[in-house]
């Protein structure tokens, strides 16, 4: 039986790549296959890309490149580690998927979200999510988070003005809206324990009824 495809979304300092650990941990104990990826990342090719987007040197990268190379790593992780993932039947946890492209990209930098939207169907055909869940939380208190963690790398887009990370997040409203139902969105203001548990809630959920229904 396929696999299940949950892809974490939202703004920088949302807290999702922290949960979808815990998340995958509370999985394997139940004896489930889980695979954790990321985007762009997750293999070799797309890891290499993502040092380029996201190198804090390239600011004068155009914002028609930045999609592209976004597309193509999330191809080709597409097809060579989450696909071959979800024919083993591996619940596949995925840090970004296609909806940060439509709010960074299609909508923050305003290159028009139909438009990436196209060159994201291209790269995925139809392999969609199963489920998402956003992250959700203001802008100005996710760059805090980040400014406050010595111990993580200030990417390029961390170094967005701050309005540019409000469009962002406004993007994402307008990608839930358009989801008709897929998204699933979770306070991530409240404790780490309680996003926890409430995003342990939604995934149970999903798994229950891929698996027992």
């Amino acid at each position: 039986m396929r696999g299940l495809f949950i892809s974490f979304e939202g703004p920088e300092g949302a807290g999702k790549t922290t949960v979808l650990h815990k998340i995958a941990a509370r999985l394997k104990e139940q004896g489930r296959a889980v695979t954790m990826t990321r985007e762009p990342g997750g293999i070799p090719i797309a890891e290499k890309i993502r040092e380029v987007i996201l190198d804090a040197n390239h600011q004068e990268m155009d914002g028609k490149t930045e999609a592209l190379l976004y597309a193509a790593a999330r191809r080709q992780h597409l097809v060579e580690k989450v696909l071959p993932a979800l024919e083993e039947g591996s619940i596949v946890l995925c840090d970004r998927f296609i909806d940060s492209s439509l709010a960074y990209q299609g909508f923050a930098r305003g290159l028009g979200m139909d438009d990436v939207l196209a060159i994201n169907l291209f790269a995925i055909e139809d392999h969609m999510p199963d489920c998402t869940i956003f992250f959700d939380v203001p802008p100005e208190v996710g760059l805090e988070r980040i400014w406050k963690d010595t111990e993580r790398e200030q990417n390029r887009l961390d170094l967005e003005e701050l309005e540019f990370h409000k469009r962002v997040y406004k993007g994402y409203q307008e990608v839930i809206t358009r989801a008709e139902g897929r998204i699933q969105v979770v306070d991530a203001q409240k404790s780490e324990l309680q996003v926890v548990e409430n995003v342990w809630e939604i995934v149970n959920s999903e798994v229950n009824l891929k698996w027992n229904s």
